[in-house]
């Protein structure tokens, strides 16, 4: 199974008020696993960056105006992207970007149902707590102190690491997959636990040692623990 975890940049909160996509980043994932394959594309909006979109990203007007238009950068992305999931941090917020940057390249729109949204798995798993990508990282221990800004591309990084712990760990399926060795399960009278690969280290003191021979001896020459202690 394939799946994109992705996320985007923008001028503001809506593109019907004008704001556009400034930057795409994508991590490819195989049955769960980074491919190590990954989306990245700065992207001219043709206008301005307010100031508050500028204190999120760090992405400027001047530094943009160089970049590539979207039109010119859709057919490369959405080969990217092929059929696969699309796993999204509040997927209605970037589908609704990407498909008004489609409308208007006169493309065709991403089904939305395409979207797995991980804000909306963050808060059916843990309700009433913050469902942050910060906060996130803080639940499971993921190292986003690179984070300083915003950015599509380390973000979707961090965003799959926290997708994995969403679904279960890294390894959701436990590692049983249809490649897998095969694993007999028995049940019944017949049944015995397998022994343990390595037997487990002694919790006893050299103390307690000590004092348990000494109890050993104690006892006189015909106990039974006598022919039971080595």
């Amino acid at each position: 199974m394939r799946e994109i975890v992705m996320d985007t940049e923008t001028t503001g909160l809506n593109p019907f008020d004008g704001h556009r996509l400034v930057e795409i980043g994508g991590v490819e994932l195989d049955n769960h696993v980074p491919t190590g394959r990954t989306y990245h594309q700065y992207i001219n909006p043709r206008r301005d960056m307010p100031k508050e979109a500028f204190d999120i990203h760090g992405l400027s007007a001047e530094f943009l105006s160089d970049k590539p238009l979207f039109e010119s950068i859709a057919r490369e992305f959405l080969d990217f992207i092929g059929d696969a999931k699309l796993v999204i941090h509040n997927a209605s917020f970037d589908m609704k970007f990407l498909n008004a940057e489609l409308e208007w390249a006169g493309l065709p729109l991403l089904p939305l149902d395409r979207a797995l949204d991980t804000l909306a798995m963050a808060r059916k798993r843990f309700p009433g707590s913050p469902s942050s990508l910060d906060a996130l990282c803080r639940r499971f221990g993921i190292d986003n102190s690179s984070r300083t800004l915003h950015g599509a591309l380390l973000d979707s990084e961090i965003l799959a690491d926290v997708y994995l712990e969403l679904i279960g760990g890294r390894q959701p399926d436990f590692g049983l997959s249809t490649q897998s060795a095969t694993v007999t399960m028995r049940t019944g009278s017949d049944w015995r636990p397998s022994p343990r690969p390595a037997p487990l280290p002694s919790r006893l003191t050299e103390e307690e040692r000590r004092a348990h021979a000494a109890l050993v001896e104690s006892l006189g020459k015909d106990a039974l623990w006598k022919g039971m202690a080595g």
